[in-house]
């Protein structure tokens, strides 16, 4: 009998410890299922980057405003509306408007300033340059002048005249004066433009910024300088180049940003790069010293910059490995993506009425002008001024500008073809047995 009890306690013993032995493995599987479960990115958005390991494009997506595109205050799409006011002579190709300064707000009255041509016939192309007379234009911003218009609404314009007429020659400007935009600093306000002692084209687009200034937005107009933006010594990216001037006020002084298109004439044409810089002064009649990480942008057509919270942001369309984004510089300097937009406005010129006044919680903006080139037709080219909206200001909230889908019919796909691969809008690039 003493024989079969210790068998009982012995297989007893051994159930026990098996059934500890089991619970035990159960347990190390269960945690290690949470362990390995808790590396898996969440179903829920984490509002910060989880601590596990992650995908390239996980990293960046916190590195973004916010994670999720449709929460990011620096994402929008954009919608256009057609100005009322303007006439451009039936569409012949006589009359052009484009590059429209920031619109401003003065005494309940939008205003804005823009290259305005009206010549005899249409711009006969910057190929053509040599051909170019008094009279004949090479390009759509060759023989302009600078008018300005005021509106109460932002969509129907009221044409006011001309504010910066081309001066004689041999002044700086006498070929054409264009692409404008506005400053106001201590109730003054300064023009700074583009001023063209040859035709466009010749030998590209050599003109410096000219500057004038006035007590009303109405002018009269003083002429305050020329070459306030000097290009670049020989061999550097902007020897050829400074334009697009667009300021605004950063830390109690006046930033220009600036355009040059590099790594091409005379030897090299069609492999350009474009980038911007910064040229900083303390008074806007300089003298303005460039800074020294220029080009500040390298993915970038015309200039578009608004003061964003403490720093600067930009609208980065057309050229560069990162155009059509919206980037950021707590600096104003070194800018980094935002994000990446769609349908973007051309020389996009946005209503921020924070733009000129030094402040340290810039409010973002919800509309401004934009032009579009390939308003006419070939041999009758000109460029017409629009109006975008959008929302990309910290004080207005619509989610259908936060939308990711552009949903175009097909024809507007279709009507870009393959027939048109060699084709450019304002008639560069076409083949020469078209």
């Amino acid at each position: 009998m003493k024989l079969l009890s210790n068998i009982r306690q012995i297989i007893l013993l051994f159930l026990v410890v098996s059934a500890i032995s089991c619970e035990q493995k159960e347990t190390a599987v269960k945690e290690s299922i949470e362990i390995e479960s808790s590396k898996i990115f969440p179903f829920k958005m984490p509002t910060e980057k989880p601590n596990i390991p992650l995908s390239a494009s996980s990293e960046r997506m916190f590195d973004y405003p916010a994670p999720r595109v449709q929460d990011n205050e620096l994402f929008s799409q954009f919608k256009y509306t057609r100005l009322n006011g303007f006439d451009y002579n039936n569409g012949d190709g006589t009359i052009s408007r484009r590059d429209s300064s920031r619109p401003i707000l003065v005494d309940g009255k939008y205003y804005v300033w823009y290259t305005k041509r009206h010549t005899v016939v249409p711009p006969i192309g910057w190929n053509r340059a040599a051909e170019a007379t008094d009279e004949i234009p090479s390009t759509d911003w060759d023989l302009c002048d600078i008018w300005y218009a005021t509106s109460k609404d932002g969509i129907k314009w009221e044409e006011q005249g001309v504010a910066i007429s081309r001066p004689e020659k041999p002044k700086s400007g006498w070929r054409s004066v264009a692409t404008p935009d506005i400053l106001v600093w201590k109730n003054k306000y300064y023009l700074y433009y583009q001023a063209f002692d040859e035709p466009s084209g010749l030998r590209g687009d050599l003109c410096p910024v000219s500057i004038s200034y006035a007590d009303s937005p109405n002018g009269p107009w003083t002429h305050g300088g020329d070459k306030v933006i000097p290009f670049g010594k020989e061999g550097e990216w902007d020897h050829k180049a400074t334009h697009d001037p667009q300021p605004l006020v950063h830390d109690g002084k006046i930033y220009v940003y600036y355009k040059a298109a590099y790594n091409k004439w005379p030897d090299n044409r069609s492999n350009y790069a474009v980038g911007h810089g910064l040229a900083i002064a303390e008074d806007p009649l300089g003298p303005y010293k460039k800074h020294s990480l220029n080009p500040v942008m390298q993915s970038v057509h015309e200039t578009t910059y608004w003061p964003y919270k403490g720093g600067v942001a930009t609208l980065a369309i057309k050229d560069g490995n990162e155009r059509e984004t919206i980037q950021y510089a707590e600096d104003g300097v070194n800018f980094k993506m935002a994000s990446s937009v769609s349908l973007t406005p051309t020389a996009a010129a946005p209503f921020a009425p924070d733009a000129f006044t030094d402040t340290k919680d810039g409010r973002g903006f919800t509309w401004g002008l934009s032009h579009f080139v390939n308003a006419g037709s070939p041999g009758k080219g000109y460029t017409i001024l629009g109006r975008f909206d959008c929302d990309l200001s910290l004080d207005y909230d619509e989610p259908a500008f936060k939308s990711t889908g552009i949903w175009h019919k097909p024809e507007v796909y279709f009507s870009q073809g393959m027939g048109t691969i060699n084709q450019h809008p304002e008639g560069r690039g076409i083949k020469k047995d078209e």
